[in-house]
């Protein structure tokens, strides 16, 4: 035993997830189309300058870097899924865009909250001063038990969080970003900094088994950012955690002897942090920079998703007509 005495967080007067008051709720979340429609209208006739050509660039190089078997890392804030996105970042996955995922320990909460109750966030503000912010058990009970299940599994803390939601898909309001990546057998790492997330107030809160699970994923993030040659890497809407995590993972690879030739990063966010710059769109390059586009995840996300299908699609088409114009004559 320490010193100092702790907190007896088993005298906590939780509440029930059906009596919270939610910001967001199933029906609004994205539905994005999985046709390209008219929008290569618009995609063509953006301009080719300035952030216009930075999201072109973008989209090229995610396709490019799939058709050519390179990795894509996408890194997520909980913001992300928070404003809607989770059924688009499922057609990320499902559409073979992505190779693995790197979330907050936040974003975990909203995907389980969303998939198995079908709401999310709460209104800070309200709650904080009613001593019912963060006290809602069922979250709590779930995400602590997969990193107690991961301690003895010895599995990293997001494939324990995506096995123990897709056993709860019968449930499933909304598909749950974390259990179909484990579905797929994509990567899902999950990278928590202790006391940030409402999960940690709770008695069953386990820093010992969220830590090393934690420490699992970052190990398994860094054997993928290996194969960094060609690969493409995307911070979305974390300004702090993830870009750390990406740099002190890119310093491992690089100490091990991996190959960063033709690496593109980027960074979507919606206002420019310090060190999604430094970190992901600048230290990581000796020659030209990465990309950051600024605009709000629900607007600029989607918008890059039609770019890729479309770009895609062009792909698939000049390939084979690359193709075609290279066989025998069958005359």
């Amino acid at each position: 035993m320490g010193r100092y005495e702790e907190i007896d967080l088993r005298r906590l007067k939780r509440i029930e997830i059906a009596r919270r008051r939610y910001k967001v709720e199933r029906g609004m979340l994205a539905d994005p189309p999985t046709g390209v429609g008219s929008f290569a209208d618009f995609w063509d006739g953006l301009p080719g300058t300035l952030a216009a050509l930075d999201l072109h660039t973008l989209a090229r190089a995610i396709v490019t870097a799939r058709n050519r078997g390179r990795p894509v890392i996408w890194m997520f804030g909980a913001h992300v899924i928070k404003v809607g996105l989770g059924p688009l970042l499922t057609g990320l996955l499902r559409e073979d865009f992505a190779t693995l995922l790197a979330v907050n320990g936040a974003f975990t909460i909203h995907d389980a909250e969303l998939a198995l109750w079908g709401v999310t966030s709460e209104d800070v503000a309200r709650e904080l001063h009613e001593g019912r912010f963060g006290m809602v058990k069922e979250t709590s009970q779930l995400l602590n038990e997969a990193a107690v299940e991961a301690a003895k599994r010895g599995e990293g803390l997001g494939e324990s969080i995506g096995r123990m939601l897709l056993e709860r898909r019968d449930a499933w309001i909304t598909d749950s970003v974390m259990g179909v990546a484990y579905d797929m057998g994509i990567p899902a790492t999950v990278h928590v900094a202790v006391g940030t997330d409402i999960t940690h107030q709770h008695p069953e809160f386990s820093g010992e088994a969220t830590g090393g699970g934690s420490a699992r994923d970052f190990r398994i993030f860094a054997k993928h950012l290996q194969d960094l040659e060609g690969a493409v890497v995307v911070n979305v809407g974390s300004a702090v955690i993830l870009p750390e995590v990406f740099l002190k993972a890119f310093s491992v690879v690089t100490n091990l002897g991996a190959n960063s030739a033709g690496l593109v990063t980027a960074t979507l966010d919606f206002n420019r942090h310090y060190r999604p710059l430094v970190n992901v769109v600048q230290r990581p390059h000796r020659g030209p920079q990465g990309i950051y586009l600024i605009g709000h995840h629900e607007i600029l996300l989607p918008l890059l998703f039609q770019g890729l299908l479309l770009e895609r699609d062009r792909f698939v088409v000049s390939k084979a007509s690359r193709c075609g114009e290279c066989a025998p004559n069958s005359r």
